[in-house]
């Protein structure tokens, strides 16, 4: 298929996936690699946690974990209300597969497809969060 906005990337961590998994699905971890709102609760994500957003111009984004196998594969999917098209859950998300990898973790990230919704090349370019997850899991 042509024109599919999905970043794929890797990163080796020396960690145990255990600690990269904290840092996947703990908020104060969360909150430093990627947007959390100021008044999100504190219990790690599980399967079903969402996280929403309200909008400037009113419509909400939501992300929603809808696979969370501990120490293994995160997949969140994102919804804006206000796209044009609707996407089925999961075919606009974020999806990190851990793999216990030369006494450390291989992070493999996927991030897309963006080209299903409107402007979606801008949501593809701002996506840099490995090192930070990275940076993280070593100093936990």
């Amino acid at each position: 298929m042509e024109n599919h906005l999905v970043v794929k990337d890797e990163i080796h961590i020396n960690a145990e996936p255990e600690k990269v998994w904290e840092v996947l699905v703990t908020p104060k971890y969360v909150a430093q690699w990627d947007e959390l709102p100021e008044d999100y609760p504190s219990e790690k994500m599980t399967k079903g946690s969402q996280v929403v957003w309200e909008n400037p111009n009113g419509g909400k984004t939501i992300t929603t974990i809808i696979k969370a196998e501990e120490k293994k594969e995160l997949i969140i999917s994102l919804y804006l209300s206000n796209w044009e098209v609707k996407p089925n859950e999961g075919d606009v998300a974020y999806r990190y597969f851990l793999e216990e990898h030369d006494g450390g973790t291989l992070l493999q990230i996927e991030i897309g497809n963006f080209s299903l919704i409107k402007n979606g090349q801008m949501y593809y370019d701002a996506v840099e969060s490995k090192k930070v997850i990275k940076d993280l899991a070593e100093n936990l």
